[in-house]
């Protein structure tokens, strides 16, 4: 019956008997001297041995219950190694030595590689668990970035995957044996980049002082030489005294300028962070129209709403981010600049962002580069005294207005399934006719980047009428495909009278009757409820009286 000892290895708890405890206290002991002739990082290397033996443990150890016992410390140190085989650096590896690295762990584990980070490390150690350059795991995310779900594949990775801290863990993700020789070999490598950082500030260092210990000595030369030669001048006090006020206003300036940076950079990224989640938010909600209205060039464009949406957050927030960074460079000096790898990322991502952007906008103006029309004409049938009365109506069921009027004022609507938009961009006229027909025109106008594809789109314009009795009812409004929402499209509607034909205009249709010409200028609105008769050259009012109209709002409207 041996006795048992509870000890604390690496952070964990375990039970152990006298035997094995003794054995692997020896081990621990005989590292430790292996590593006295250079005591350089010591500390650290049993640190992340007992870790590893901790985590070798773990892996046997099943029951909180069970007690190590000396065959289990036998095979620990047949995985981590004999001290004695590994016990100087440049001494060569015998069979033995050979021997446990062959049965050591050297499976690779996926970690968060946080020495060479851009955001949480998960690239750089996707990069070493696949052994292929960070750069290309990193350009991978960009690409998938586009599709929407890049981001939340990186945070998950981020959340679920842990960050490789201790050399064990650094060994464990760059696929090396996790043994003595190869922890020992991390850490000093570790420890001799920290040094040759440390000459390098100190030889900086150094040359610093030394230049302004011999510029110090220097001014005192001359300033002693001086004092032989002349007194001071008090003068020259006054100007080294002017030029030090000078120097502080500008420093108080240029922190003053670090503040506005940091201000109106946080401002802006914050705004667009907002405005992101808000746009999302309302997407998400079908929320569209009036409460979110995209710039013209998104839409009819090959790329999706979304991605032109983060192309211009991105354009706008990476330099801010950058204005920022400068900012706080200016006001703390202890604030590091972005690295290379970094900045190039920026760059990259921003110069992507930039030309998505500029080939929509040469698409937009492209889609407007030709006009295109569509006719329809449709024949009058009345008798040689009838009086044509013209009418407009709206339906309501599509956009409700309470007052019907000309505009070129788009809305976004949906019938069925279907997005489409609404105006209200109709212009009627009545002309003369150059025969004794009684007829009336409907041009509908529209632009393409062809004079084909603007001639089908002027055709796909819907725009309806209805002819009851010798009343003609004109739609206010008509309907044009939702990629069309910032083409200039418009209806126009002429009306063509032969000579003595009579014309009713109801008071529903003064709002868009379009420089109608006719005998005294009265304007198109004050046409309305009132009947005129085709000439020989215009229409002229037969039941208007004088009184009717202002002085002021005699002559021709202009809108």
């Amino acid at each position: 019956m041996n006795k048992t000892i509870n000890i604390n290895l690496g952070g964990f708890f375990f039970h152990i008997d006298e035997i094995a405890y003794q054995k692997l206290k020896r081990y621990l002991e005989s590292i430790s001297r292996s590593l006295s002739d250079d005591p350089q990082g010591k500390n650290e290397i049993i640190a992340d041995i007992e870790a590893r033996i901790s985590e070798l443990l773990s892996e046997k150890i099943t029951d909180a219950r069970q007690v190590v016992n000396e065959g289990d410390i036998d095979e620990i140190i047949k995985i981590m190694g004999q001290p004695e085989d590994y016990a100087g650096a440049e001494e060569p590896y015998n069979e033995s030595s050979y021997s446990y690295k062959r049965n050591s762990t050297s499976g690779k584990k996926l970690f968060r590689d946080g020495d060479d980070k851009f955001l949480g490390g998960v690239a750089s150690g996707i990069g070493h668990y696949f052994n292929i350059d960070v750069i290309w795991v990193r350009l991978a995310f960009i690409i998938l970035l586009f599709s929407g779900v890049s981001p939340l594949i990186y945070i998950i990775l981020w959340v679920l995957l842990p960050e490789a801290k201790t050399t064990a863990e650094k060994l464990q993700m760059e696929g090396e044996p996790v043994n003595i020789d190869n922890i020992e070999k991390k850490i000093r490598e570790e420890f001799s980049n920290v040094s040759e950082n440390v000459r390098t500030v100190a030889n900086q260092a150094s040359e610093k002082i030394k230049g302004g210990a011999s510029e110090f000595s220097e001014k005192i030369s001359q300033t002693f030489s001086k004092g032989k030669t002349k007194k001071n001048n008090g003068l020259e006090d006054f100007l080294n005294t002017i030029g030090s006020i000078i120097l502080v206003f500008f420093k108080v300036i240029g922190k003053f300028i670090g503040i506005i940076l940091v201000f109106v950079a946080a401002a802006v990224i914050l705004s667009l962070i907002i405005g992101g989640f808000s746009i999302g938010s309302l997407e998400w909600l079908n929320v569209d129209g009036e409460f979110l209205q995209y710039p013209p060039f998104f839409y009819d464009s090959v790329l999706p709403k979304w991605l032109l949406t983060l192309f211009s957050f991105t354009l706008i927030g990476i330099p801010f981010l950058i204005l920022l960074v400068l900012g706080l460079r200016i006001l703390s000096s202890n604030v590091k600049q972005f690295t290379k790898a970094t900045s190039l990322t920026l760059l990259g991502i921003w110069i992507v962002a930039l030309l998505g952007l500029i080939f929509t906008g040469i698409e937009f103006g492209t889609s407007h580069a030709n006009y295109g029309k569509s006719i329809e004409k449709s024949t009058i049938t009345l008798s040689q005294n009838d009086t044509i009365t013209l009418k407009m109506v709206n339906d309501d069921t599509i956009y409700y207005q309470h007052n019907l009027r000309r505009s070129s004022h788009k809305q976004e609507i949906e019938i069925g399934d279907h997005k489409k938009v609404y105006t209200n961009n109709v212009k009627v006229d009545v002309k003369k006719s150059n025969s004794d027909d009684t007829y009336f025109v409907i041009q509908k106008e529209s632009r393409g980047k062809s004079k084909g594809k603007a001639n089908k789109n002027a055709q796909q314009i819907e725009y309806t009428y209805e002819i009851i009795d010798n009343t003609i009812v004109l739609d206010a409004f008509f309907l044009s495909a939702y990629k069309n929402m910032w083409k200039d499209e418009e209806i126009k509607v002429t009306f063509y009278l032969p000579e003595n034909r009579t014309v009713y205009f109801d008071n529903s249709i003064k709002n868009f009757l379009y420089h109608v010409d006719n005998k005294g200028d009265i304007y198109d609105k004050d046409m309305a409820n009132h009947h005129f008769k085709m000439t020989d050259k215009t229409l002229k009012c037969t039941d208007c009286i004088e009184d009717d109209f202002d002085e002021d709002e005699i002559g021709k409207e202009t809108i």
